[in-house]
Formats: C-alpha cells, structure tokens, sequence
C-alpha cells in the first residue's frame, strides 16, 4: 500500500482539477422535501434533521446562499431559551474559527483537550471533566451517527481514531458533557460528541498546503449532482496527507481520505442517503522516551531509543439512512452501516526491562468487521401552552473480531513471543425513550434507556478453553429540568446514569462479573446573556464511578483502581462585541479521587485538574481573517501518590487567511513562541543499557511540536 499512497492522491487531484475547470457554480436550494418549520431557525441541521420552509413560497424557485447567511450570524442572534443553544454556538464556533486538522475537530467541543503522541498516526489521547480518557474509554464518539469508538481494541478499549474525517466536510458537531443523554450509550460517561457532514455542497473546491518539516496537503471537495428537481444531491470528497515531522527519525507520515455521498427524495415524505468513505494512514514514531535518557544525552528530545516504532492502520465506513416525514409532528429514522477497521502498532514503552538483548519492541493487530443499526421516532404534541417532544429507539451493533494480537517483536520482522492472540465476537442491543416536557418557564426530560450485552473469546494459544461466553445488561435513566425566566437566562439541573463496557478479554477473566461499571453524575449550570453578544455557561458538576478499571492493551492485563469521585467546575465564555470581532475561552476545573485510599495516595493518574482553551478572532468584510488561539494544561499527578507530576504546558497557535471571489489564501503558525513542552506523558518503568533488571520509574514523554508553519491555497467553483 505504501508505494500507491502518491499515486492514488494524484490521480485525485487531476480528476478534481477536471472536474472544477468543467463544473459551473451552483446555488443552494432548499429543496421541498424537507421543509417542514415555518422560519428558519438556525442553519446549523443536523444530517437528516429537516430544513426548515417558508409557507407560501415556490420553493423551487428559493435560493438560500448558505456562506452569506453563516457569515452573518452573531451571538446575539442566539436564543438562550432554546433546546438547540449549545449547537447553535458551537456552529457559530466552527465558522468563526478555522478548523486545520480533523484534531482541531476534537477541540471545537468546550472543555475537550487532546494530546497526540504517534504525530496523527493513532488517535488523540481525549481529556475531559477530570478524566484521561485514554483514546476513547469514557466518550461516546459517533460520526453521522456512526460509533468511532471501537469495543475490545487492541490498542484500548473504546478506542477513537476520527482521522477519517475530512475538516472541510464536517458541517456540526453535536455534544454533551456528562451521562444524561438517553439516546447515548455506551461509553457515555464523560460526556458525548457527535459529527456531521455535510449531506450536500453548492461548490467544488481544490485546496493544496504545504509547510514546515516536509509537510504538505491536498484536499478536494468535488460536487457531482445538485439537481433541486429531482430532489438528489451527491460530492467527492478527498485528501491526502504527508509530512516527516520534527523527530530524528523522519516520521514519512502518509493517511489518505476518501468520501462519497449521494441523498435522493423518495416519494412525498421520504428521504434516503448513502455514503461510504475509506482512510489508510501509515507512519514511523519516535515514541516516548524518559527524562534521564535527554538529560543523560543519549538522544536529543525529537530522538528515538528504538527507531523501528510505529504502524499503519486503515478504515472503511458504510452507511444508509431513511428518513420518513409524513407531516410536521412526525419523522421516522431508520440507518444502517458497516465498518471494517485493521490496526497494526508497533511500540516500545519499557526498552530493555524484559528482553536485555532484544528490546521489547511490541505489536498490536486488531483486525474487524463491525455491523450495526440506529433507528428511531419522534412525535411533536401541541398541547396549546405547552408542548411535549417524544422520541423513541432501537440499535444493535455487532463486532466480528477476526484477530486481537499481542506479540513481542524486534525491529517489526522478527516475532520473539506472543502474549495473547484471539478472535471474539460481542453485540450490543439497546432501546431507549425519552419525553421533553415545555410548560411555561419550565422544560422537563425524562429519558430511560436500556442495553444488552453479549461477550464471546476463543483463545487462539489455549484452543481447549472453548469459546467462554458472557452476557450482561444496564439500565440507564436520566431527568433533566430546565427554567427560563426569560430569553436571556436559563438554570438547569442534568442527571443520569452512565457506563462504559469492558474488553472481552477482561469479561472472560473476571467471569462475567463487574462488566458494566456505572457512572452517576449531576451538573448544575446556568446560560446567560447579560449583555449584547455576550453568552456565559458555567457549571458545577459531579461524577461518580462504581469502578475504575480499563483493559490495559500494552500489558494485556486489568487496570483497577476502584471507585472513584470528581466534582468540577466549567465555566464558557463567548463575546461578539463587534460583528468583525470574535472572542471565546474555557476554563475547567476538576478534582478527580480515588475513593476509599488515604489521603496523598489517592490520585487518579494523568486526570486533568485544571485546562483552559481560547482565543481571539477577527473576520473583515474584505475577506481577511485572523486568529490567535491557546490552549493551556496545568500540572497533573502521573502517579497514584503524586510523586511523579506530568508539567503542564501553554501554547499558542496563529491562523490567518485571506479570500476573495473564488480564491483563498490562508497560514497558520503552530507554537507561535517555540516554547518547549511535552504533549503525551506517562510514568512509566523503563531500562537502558547497563541500568540495573529492575528498572526506573519516572516520567517518559512524547515531545510536542516545535514552532510550525503551513501555508495554502483554495480555489472554489
């Protein structure tokens, strides 16, 4: 695959250039069949949400120019009585805001901080409200309702790699803090993000970047039906990236992304949509070294103790949906998809502790199909005053684990032992319902959800243990209750039940026992718009833990450090005192503890105590636009009794851009001041040579990048 990665991105590019010297600029439409509303309301719908109508208008004959109406919104437009409030802003966030990477994706979501360490080869590590989540354990992370996170990976369990995603297609991001989301299940605990894509685009466009450390991008967004007729809409999409990174070792990162989208009327009231996407991505690492191997000088802090780290892994995403809209109260929604992920990681975290003459270079290889459906309905009652918004569902997901690997290995070739290989299959099937209640001042949600689960393993080294199944269920309920005194407060109490499933692997050990740890959390929180174009959120929010334990996928073993508690606080802050002028920060507080250990020895490792991001930007009527951005994560325990800290680190980043008619311009500078910080950091024990068998314990980090710049160029038709 290696040697077809610059062919495949530029035969992409030559069909996408053909297509924009051939294509012809078309208008946005909004088409009939999916009006229902009687004004619009926000521009930011959701994938198969309808748009809202204009009563009494040939709509065929409507033209809606999207960029105008998007670049026109302002904070005080928002209304904060509204349900939709939190995506409102957001959507005002991803306009006002560039979005670079399918990272800075992830950072779009208030209060989510992310730290990368394979250079955007594995997904991020996530932290959010006092956890690490590792790289998905305690989020739900979908994509046009698709589930990211993957059960029993062999990396982690919930394990999310969005680097599918191409930024330019991504239309909302849908989130929530917390476990008080009927409709959201596994995983849920910390909170919940989804993405949207776009289901239709009124241009073409071409964009080529290039920058620091080798770097460069191609990314093409290609429209190939828009016909307002017949109702039917369909685009390419596509990127390619590479770069060698700061490291010693060039990094030779490759990840290609493609995306094919067609949605068609069907009927009076229905509306189906397909899409299918594929992404291969392949690197090398510099890994996580420790302290004492700079500060001895035996690599330099962007070197490498084994130069052979590193992996490829690659995904294939299909989805259908149907949505059925026989009238302004109803709509039925029925989706179903395919996944098939393969991941191959090759790491080194302890050097020569185990293997003096070999290294303990390891592998993981995860290799699935995954199967799965989401359906659900709504009914809107108009009880006069008051209103009641009921929506039902029922999923099922499938996994078929071909192969769950872990394997020492030297330089990648050479296979020194197998720790554990497996297939497994586990399915998942849910049902929930929840009620939206608005009365007056007052809304109230009432929601109950319910899941099932089933967990098979065959041991592929102990093929005489058989095929050791497991099943298990949760009941999960939320309450919720909002007041509005007026159209610029609203206080709101949220309150659920929550989990996150085990690995397979941990279900067999411990027998089916303990599977489904539970979550219970409590937010209180206030929006308000004291004045124009001011929005402040903060919050004060609880989180507790039946058990903390996650499958630890580098030692093949059960993390478990029992119950534990987190109370915190959020605070967001949105100003537009001008239309040109646009400011935003977080600041977010936590106070993550073990529950039951002595005090000084019961903290829980890399929990984030305190993070802040924001920035300020301005956007010109000429079409020139600039912002500076930060992002800030204070020190942080990395061990349970604090002796080891995790430092923390404040970096600033500068995005800049120009448009005008079809073209752009646009440069970003990363680490504006080159200060020196670490992005990924874990205590862990190490050897180097000629140290003692046993070993040192200390910090090991992944360094982060030095001061980098990229420029490109867009052209749109």
């Amino acid at each position: 695959m290696k040697k077809h990665f610059p062919f495949t991105a530029f035969f992409f590019l030559i069909y996408s250039m053909t297509a924009l010297a051939n294509g012809e600029p078309k208008p946005f439409i909004i088409n009939q069949k999916e009006c229902k509303a009687n004004v619009i309301e926000s521009p930011f719908q959701k994938p198969g949400d309808t748009i809202p109508k204009l009563k009494n208008k040939n709509l065929k004959d409507t033209k809606i120019e999207l960029a105008d109406t998007i670049k026109g919104l302002m904070l005080d437009q928002v209304v904060i009585s509204s349900k939709k409030v939190e995506g409102e802003i957001i959507g005002i966030d991803l306009k006002k805001v560039p979005v670079n990477s399918s990272q800075d994706l992830l950072r779009k979501v208030p209060g989510l901080f992310i730290a990368q360490h394979a250079g955007g080869g594995k997904a991020e590590q996530i932290f959010l409200r006092g956890f690490d989540n590792d790289h998905g354990t305690d989020i739900a992370i979908t994509a046009d309702r698709v589930p990211v996170n993957i059960v029993s990976h062999a990396h982690g369990q919930g394990y999310s790699d969005l680097h599918f995603l191409i930024p330019e297609t991504v239309k909302n991001i849908d989130f929530g803090k917390g476990s008080y989301y009927a409709d959201k299940g596994d995983f849920n605990t910390s909170g919940y993000v989804d993405f949207h894509t776009y289901d239709s685009v009124d241009e073409s466009m071409f964009k080529i970047e290039g920058g620091s450390f080798n770097t460069y991008r191609l990314a093409s967004i290609v429209n190939i039906v828009n016909d307002a007729v017949k109702d039917r809409h369909a685009y390419l999409a596509g990127e390619y990236n590479y770069t060698d990174g700061p490291f010693d070792v060039k990094q030779d990162f490759k990840r290609l992304n493609l995306l094919g989208k067609y949605n068609q009327a069907i009927g009076r009231f229905g509306y189906i949509s397909a899409q299918a996407s594929v992404f291969n991505s392949s690197w090398n690492a510099s890994g996580q070294i420790p302290e004492r191997a700079v500060t001895e000088g035996l690599v330099s802090r962007f070197g490498s103790l084994d130069t052979t780290e590193g992996g490829n892994t690659s995904r294939v995403n299909i989805l259908a949906n149907y949505n059925y809209t026989p009238n302004d109260n109803q709509k039925l929604q029925t989706s179903f998809y395919y996944t098939h992920n393969v991941f191959n990681l090759y790491s080194d975290f302890t050097f020569y502790l185990v293997h003096p003459d070999k290294m303990d270079e390891i592998n993981q290889y995860d290799n699935r199909d995954t199967y799965g459906t989401n359906n659900s309905y709504s009914y809107h009652f108009d009880l006069g005053e008051s209103k009641l918004d009921w929506v039902s569902g029922i999923g099922a997901r499938f996994d078929n684990i071909h192969d769950l690997e872990l394997s020492y290995v030297t330089a990648r070739t050479e296979l020194n032992e197998r720790l554990a290989w497996g297939s497994a299959k586990e399915a998942n099937a849910n049902a929930y319902t929840s009620a939206d209640f608005s009365f007056g001042k007052w809304r109230l949600n009432g929601g109950l959800r319910a899941d099932w689960f089933y967990f098979s393993y065959f041991d592929k080294l102990l093929p005489e243990n058989g095929n050791p199944s497991y099943t298990k269920a949760r009941i999960s309920p939320k309450f919720s209750a909002f007041y509005n005194p007026t159209d610029k407060v609203s206080i709101y109490v949220k309150s659920g039940l929550g989990f996150h499933s085990n690995d397979v692997r941990d279900v067999v050990l411990q027998h089916g026992e303990n599977i489904l740890p539970l979550s219970a959390g409590t937010d209180l929180g206030t929006i308000l718009k004291p004045i124009k174009g001011l929005i402040v959120n903060p919050i004060l929010w609880y989180t507790y833990l039946s058990n903390e334990y996650v499958w630890n996928g580098d030692e093949y073993g059960i993390s478990d450090v029992g119950k534990t508690k987190r109370i915190g606080a959020d605070l967001t802050l949105r100003y537009q005192p001008l239309p040109y002028l646009y400011l935003d920060t977080e600041f977010n507080w936590a106070n993550p503890r073990l529950i039951g250990e002595p005090k000084g020895n019961n903290y829980v490792e890399l929990a984030p105590t305190f993070t802040s991001t924001g920035g300020i930007g301005i956007q010109t009527t000429n079409g020139f636009s600039c912002n500076l951005r930060y992002r800030y994560m204070h020190d942080r325990p990395a061990n349970q009794d604090n002796s080891i800290v995790a430092q923390g680190y404040f970096v600033n980043d500068l995005v800049m851009g120009y448009q005008i008619k079809k073209w752009s311009v646009n440069m970003q500078i990363q680490n504006l001041f080159n200060v020196k910080w670490n992005e990924a950091m874990f205590a862990q024990t190490t050897r180097l040579q000629g140290e003692p068998s046993a070993g040192i314990e200390e910090l090991t980090f992944t360094p982060g990048t030095p001061m980098y710049i990229k420029a490109g160029i867009t052209y749109k038709i």
